[in-house]
């Protein structure tokens, strides 16, 4: 039997495993509204640091959730930020992979969404 590498495992993954995809790549420009509707008003947060802080935690909660597994979920789409922070002393990537079996992709459309939107690059 062949031993798969990490990428084609997640590969497998999700070409033979049924569930959908968790978006949860909220860039700045819609991390107020997300917010908003988890129930957190914007006076809770002083700065953009602040409240990346409060999505993580509210991504983190939902990602630790029971739920929240590779028997639902193929994978969950995420903004950088989210990439770079950790869930239970883990980096989220490798905390959605090797305790949730969901394979995590880095949204990378939303960062060239951004740099068209400001002209930057």
């Amino acid at each position: 039997m062949k031993t798969l590498g990490l990428n084609e495992q997640q590969t497998a993954e999700n070409e033979t495993h049924p569930g959908f995809i968790a978006a949860l790549d909220q860039s700045g420009g819609s991390t107020p509204g997300a917010l908003r509707l988890y129930g957190i008003k914007e006076s809770a947060w002083s700065n953009e640091d602040e409240m990346f802080a409060i999505v993580h935690q509210m991504r983190a909660r939902l990602i630790t959730s029971p739920s929240f597994t590779g028997e639902r979920i193929l994978a969950a789409i995420l903004f950088e930020n989210t990439m770079d922070r950790d869930i239970e002393k883990r980096p989220t990537a490798d905390y959605l992979w090797n305790v949730k079996r969901v394979v995590p992709f880095f949204g990378k459309w939303t960062r060239a969404l951004q740099q068209r939107r400001t002209g930057s690059s």
